[in-house]
């Protein structure tokens, strides 16, 4: 499988929410090394990395870090959460301007 059909295969809906933050992370880290590590999607810089990830009942953001994702959980403090991870339902809306603050302190360390 490779990136693109990963996102094919994701429920409407939620494969244009994901696909927005896939395209995000590349504008933001052109040059990010992207595999499909821990079969979901990954980016990984020379600092850090981030991940996307398709469940049953959501799709998620994943850092590893409650200190990374702590601005988008402030700004957006009803979406659910683990410690490293942000987990969206397909109600819930992705504030991009936050998750670029997300994806920038993942992918810088």
């Amino acid at each position: 499988m490779d990136i693109t059909n990963y996102f094919a295969e994701m429920p409407e809906g939620r494969s244009e929410k994901a696909l927005s933050v896939h395209k995000l992370v590349l504008d933001l880290f052109p040059k990010a090394k992207v595999s499909l590590k821990y079969k979901m999607p990954t980016y990984e810089s020379e600092k850090g990395w981030f991940a996307i990830g398709n469940q049953k009942h959501y799709w998620s953001v994943y850092t590893c870090s409650l200190e990374k994702i702590s601005k988008y959980l402030t700004a957006n403090p009803d979406v659910k959460h683990g410690k490293g991870c942000i987990n969206f339902r397909n109600k819930d809306d992705v504030d991009l301007e936050t998750m670029k603050l997300v994806v920038q302190q993942a992918m810088n360390g």
